[in-house]
């Protein structure tokens, strides 16, 4: 197997254990430092996995992983500061960061191969949308969005998309996006009986 191919399953674990706690955590700016980091290591699987079967099968997930980076750890100042101003970089912040998705999108779509290229404009919509629910008022926008963009980014791990090589899934790129649902699915299975309490609530943008 591709040496770059095993690297990137190993990274993909690392990445799946902040992705699983980042979903479990109430505290919003806790919750943007982890998956953060979840999302720094996310990004090197997918340049791993480009390495070992052709980067424009991967060029959108990477540039949506190096995105998700900065904006995270960006908004986790944020949300540490809690401020009227910080509160008011990030809105601003945030409206940057769609524009730049939305330019992104422009320039690399063109670069994906034409017989998936529609899963890719999917995995935009869906991770903007994302996107937009991590800063809306409390816990559920933010959990239900993760679970769409998390089915379509497990189908941009399978052969549908990866073209080249030998037709290899990504086992830990899918594993990673289960976990989100799972933890997920047990986050509302933690607190079903008290979904109004107010440690559940985020602090609003």
């Amino acid at each position: 197997m591709n040496t770059w191919f095993i690297v990137a399953q190993i990274l993909g674990v690392i990445s799946l254990c902040f992705e699983f706690t980042s979903y479990q955590v109430k505290d919003k700016a806790k919750y943007f430092c982890c998956t953060g980091i979840g999302s720094f290591f996310w990004a090197l699987m997918f340049i791993c996995i480009g390495l070992a079967t052709g980067l424009s099968t991967q060029t959108s997930l990477i540039i949506v992983g190096v995105y998700s980076t900065i904006r995270s750890l960006v908004f986790w100042r944020v949300f540490s500061k809690n401020t009227p101003r910080s509160k008011e970089f990030g809105i601003n912040f945030l409206l940057l960061m769609v524009v730049v998705a939305l330019v992104a999108a422009v320039i690399t779509l063109p670069t994906v191969p034409a017989q998936v290229r529609w899963l890719h404009i999917l995995g935009l919509i869906t991770a903007l949308g994302f996107v937009i629910c991590q800063y809306l008022p409390g816990v559920h926008y933010v959990r239900i969005s993760v679970v769409f963009y998390a089915i379509v980014v497990i189908l941009t791990q399978t052969p549908v998309n990866i073209l080249y090589g030998d037709f290899r899934w990504n086992v830990m790129g899918i594993a990673i996006e289960l976990a989100k649902i799972a933890s997920v699915v047990v986050f509302y299975l933690r607190f079903a009986n008290s979904p109004k309490t107010p440690q559940l609530q985020f602090a609003k943008a």
